[in-house]
């Protein structure tokens, strides 16, 4: 299920994620100074692949799964044609798989030999993923690399790690933050971020569908 690679330096995925975030933001402030960008054209890519193309079509997958069982039943069985239901085109994933937490179980997404990422469900992989260190130590520690990016768990929590690669893409079900029965389906896919569909975070609580 998971392989192990090597690394150098002791920088934590977050340090790593804000650093590259400085230098994101420098490289944008150079192309539309230069002319070869514009502020607008910035936004509409961020827009696009933020809403449209981004994490929240896989929001209302998880969405979907928290109140339909059976729709839950046939994305473990066969989830690249079940998203279909929610209007993702099959034809633009790789095979997709679906994991999903529960008590006791938690389960968080790598790729140890690059960036296999399911972006038609999730967007633009975030620069963490990408890095070394994630995909060295999430598979070795991964308890020690989620506590550092926040997200404490329970020490008798079984943490499952899978490694994506070009044949297979993994999407994590999060569980349904408790609370949340008398929110509509728009409204719960409000509280599913991408780190939580990739397993480093949490879903929002219910307080927070409006973000």
């Amino acid at each position: 299920m998971t392989t192990s690679a090597t690394t150098d330096g002791d920088s934590s995925p977050g340090d790593l994620a804000a650093a590259q975030a400085v230098r994101a933001e420098a490289l944008e402030g150079l192309l539309v100074d230069k002319g070869i960008l514009t502020d607008s054209e910035v936004d509409h890519f961020i827009e696009t692949w933020s809403h449209r193309i981004g994490p929240m079509i896989g929001a209302k997958v998880v969405a979907r799964a928290w109140i339909d069982e059976d729709f839950k039943e046939r994305l473990l069985t066969d989830a690249t044609s079940a998203v279909s239901e929610v209007g993702v085109n099959p034809g633009r994933l790789e095979r997709l798989e679906v994991v999903v937490n529960e008590p006791g179980v938690h389960n968080v997404v790598c790729c140890t030999l690059c960036s296999c990422y399911p972006w038609t469900l999730l967007g633009l992989p975030p620069s963490w993923y990408k890095s070394p260190e994630y995909r060295s130590r999430i598979v070795r520690e991964p308890r020690a690399v989620l506590g550092e990016m926040g997200l404490e768990l329970p020490d008798d929590m079984t943490i499952q790690v899978w490694d994506s690669s070009a044949e297979v893409r993994y999407l994590v079900i999060p569980e349904r933050p408790a609370g949340t029965d008398d929110l509509t389906e728009e409204q719960l896919a409000g509280l599913v971020t991408r780190d939580s569909m990739i397993g480093v975070a949490q879903p929002l609580t219910g307080s927070g569908f409006g973000r």
